[in-house]
């Protein structure tokens, strides 16, 4: 079966993140009140699987995060 995937991975509570303090910092210098921004990445994928939180999981883990610095959360959807 097919699946449409979304997985968000951020940077750990506490941990630096220099390109949303970047990012926070220039849109308070355009007179924004934003605090603590932080810029997670975010993949979408179709995967072919019987087991896809599994796989997913474990993709998570071996590739697309860090687990010593990034939380990650996932989505999956049959595909239409």
């Amino acid at each position: 079966m097919k699946w449409k995937v979304t997985v968000i991975v951020r940077l750990k509570e506490g941990l630096n993140d220099p390109e949303g303090r970047v990012i926070g910092n220039a849109l308070r210098n355009l007179g924004y009140a934003v605090e603590n921004l932080r810029v997670p990445k975010c993949f979408e994928f179709e995967l072919d699987s019987e087991k896809p939180e599994k796989e997913v999981e474990e993709m998570c883990r071996r590739l697309l995060a860090n687990p010593l610095i990034h939380s990650w959360e996932y989505s999956i959807e049959p595909v239409s």
